[in-house]
């Protein structure tokens, strides 16, 4: 929490503290009559359990420590703590991955913490049930391959805009903030046509402030993080609406395409029963997908330069990979699917980063029946959490795992359940395709100019709770004379 007027935080912590012990008294059901057979594991402190050791991790660098070290005190496969509020399992390794992703919809549903709910309340992110999954399947349709394809040169275009406005010709710069701009800039033109600089530079500056308040308390009132998220999610929103209204009026009068972008596509398309999605969930929506489509992708292209800038022989290769790519092109040829499919090192790359650094540590899951697992039960109404720290840096799966070794991605690549930066199953992240042309187009762009090299070497990575450089990553560009 922000610092708030003394007198205000106490009557808050007070307010808090209250709500909290009704929570705990008329939830303690949750914990279940029986607590013999629940898996190994500490709830830790009373109503708040071990959330500040969860958090604190992810602030020291070291996001797989909190899981870790618990599966080596407790169970290899699954313990028990309380987080968010909430007694909870956590599913460790390949075999809690298939469960999870493979049980969707028949012993768990998706499930988020309040803050999230809050400000993406009708988004295919916390939606449930029939009307999730066919919200889900439009928007699925709108990102699988086959539809991102006519986007990869327009893909091209922006970032070769942007690296000419605010690469070339600088000596050094901060690439997480420069590359968080222009996922920002490039997801406002693909999904919803917005291009005024202006506009644009609104819309990014709230979305700074949404996402402070994604994983926070859901305390709103002035002051908070979460506070001023809501009311920066309410400007967007507004944004959004009026957006709407003008791209009905231009898909009724034929001014535009129904495939321009992904809002004419949502205004237009049904689902397989008939339904349009309403003004509400579209933008739930596209809020959802301008932050998802910039976010995670802006740490995973920042962690592959700071990767990139340690270690030069990767580089080279990744260079030589691209540049055969560039000079098969004319000069103002932009790139196409083809040359997507090409960059093969380069994606093997990026996946060794979103090993060991992926922008989500993982989601949750809430319990729809009694369940029996690795011996263990786990009550009905239990919040269920799987990481990819259990798999990612587990040297059964992936020797020496603090290693940078792009080559584990090469043949059949890691088994299965192990790798799992996307999530899987039935909720598995359906922008993982766009991600990966956001990446590689950038990719391409950057190293095709410039050589660079780390001005803070150690600098820290923090999970707050995504990974960024506390210091934004600032390096010294230099441009190739040829």
């Amino acid at each position: 929490m922000e610092l708030v007027p003394y007198h205000l935080f106490l009557i808050a912590l007070s307010a808090v503290a209250l709500g909290f012990c009704f929570f705990f008294v008329f939830n303690r059901d949750k914990v279940g009559k029986d607590t013999a057979n629940l898996p190994p594991g500490s709830f830790g402190w009373p109503i708040i359990g071990e959330v500040f050791e969860f958090l604190s991790s992810g602030r020291d660098g070291k996001p797989e420590s909190f899981v870790r070290d618990r599966m080596e005190k407790y169970h290899r496969q699954v313990f028990k703590t309380s987080l968010l509020f909430e007694p909870m399992a956590v599913f460790c390794g390949p075999a809690g991955n298939k469960f999870l992703f493979s049980n969707e919809n028949k012993l768990v549903v998706t499930w988020w913490p309040t803050s999230v709910q809050k400000l993406f309340p009708s988004s295919i992110l916390t939606s449930t049930g029939d009307q999730g999954k066919q919200s889900r399947r439009l928007l699925t349709a709108f990102l699988k391959p086959e539809a991102l394809q006519r986007y990869v040169g327009t893909m091209d275009e922006v970032v070769e805009g942007h690296m000419k406005s605010e690469w070339e010709g600088k000596g050094e710069v901060k690439a997480f903030h420069l590359i968080k701009a222009s996922t920002f800039a490039l997801a406002c033109y693909l999904f919803a046509s917005i291009e005024d600089p202006d506009q644009v530079l609104k819309l990014f500056k709230e979305f700074n402030i949404l996402l402070k308040g994604i994983m926070q308390l859901p305390l709103n009132f002035p002051g908070t993080r979460f506070y001023r998220s809501k009311k920066a999610a309410d400007v967007i929103r507004r944004e959004l609406q009026l957006i709407i209204g003008q791209r009905r009026v231009a898909l009724l009068e034929k001014k535009v395409s129904p495939t321009q972008d992904l809002l004419s596509y949502l205004l237009v398309t049904a689902d397989e029963s008939g339904r349009f999605m309403t003004e509400k969930e579209i933008m739930d929506n596209i809020l959802l997908l301008l932050f998802a489509g910039h976010d995670t992708s802006t740490c995973t292209i920042t962690l592959l330069l700071k990767y990139l800038a340690d270690m030069p022989n990767i580089y080279d290769e990744v260079l030589r990979e691209q540049m055969e790519i560039a000079m098969e092109k004319e000069p103002s040829q932009l790139l196409d699917w083809e040359d997507i499919k090409k960059m093969k090192y380069s994606w093997n790359v990026a996946n060794e980063v979103l090993r060991l650094s992926p922008p989500v540590q993982g989601t949750f899951r809430s319990a729809i029946a009694d369940i029996t697992y690795e011996g263990f039960s786990i009550p009905k109404d239990w919040k269920i959490h799987w990481s990819v720290s259990s798999t990612h840096k587990n040297p059964n799966y992936f020797p020496e795992p603090e290693k940078f070794d792009p080559s584990r991605f090469e043949g059949e690549g890691p088994m299965p359940y192990t790798f799992v930066p996307f999530g899987g199953g039935p909720r598995m992240c359906p922008g993982n395709e766009f991600a990966r042309l956001e990446i590689l187009v950038f990719l391409h762009n950057v190293v095709k100019r410039f050589r660079w090299e780390a001005v803070s070497p150690n600098e820290k990575i923090q999970f707050d709770p995504m990974p960024m450089p506390i210091e934004g990553l600032p390096i010294r560009l230099q441009p190739h004379h040829s």
